[in-house]
């Protein structure tokens, strides 16, 4: 009788993990906060959205695994691969393509509060590396650097959030 009641816990388990709801594992981007070094001339002119043959000549920029995700948890693992310079990255969302970010001249930085923030790796010293863990709804996003002057250097990628 015992071997019968095992059997039938052993099946019961068995029912009960499979009738268990699916977790849903974080897609993984890494990301690459790079430039070519302090002593580079660095653009002013290269804030998003420019064209993409402007943007190809930056000196400095950042560079995923994968340009887009499905829709859920998805967990940035952000690598500073600079030699000289202080980066962050800063996940925002885009109410449509091509939108023209708050940007304020004066500070060389975007005004955070205006332009979809989501969240942020905060500043990485050179070599050291961060992440970031949110759930994300379809649609475009970018991640951009929002040191003074970096964004308008070129420093951010277009990210795509399917459904």
């Amino acid at each position: 009788m015992s071997y019968l009641y095992r059997l039938v816990g052993i099946a019961g388990l068995i029912l009960m993990g499979a009738m268990a709801s699916p977790v849903q594992a974080a897609t993984v981007v890494k990301v690459e906060l790079w430039d070519q070094g302090a002593a580079a001339q660095m653009a002013t002119n290269l804030a998003y959205p420019v064209d993409q043959a402007a943007h190809d000549k930056a000196t400095m920029g950042i560079k995923t695994s994968v340009d887009a995700a499905k829709a859920g948890v998805v967990t940035f693992q952000v690598r500073n691969t600079s030699k000289d310079t202080v980066h962050e990255m800063i996940v925002v969302r885009l109410d449509k393509p091509n939108q023209v970010l708050s940007y304020d001249a004066k500070a060389q930085t975007l005004n955070e509060d205006k332009i979809g923030y989501i969240g942020e790796v905060e500043e990485l010293n050179p070599g050291k590396d961060g992440t970031l863990t949110k759930a994300l709804k379809a649609g475009d996003y970018l991640l951009i650097c929002n040191v003074a002057g970096h964004f308008a250097a070129g420093m951010w990628t277009p990210f795509t959030v399917t459904q």
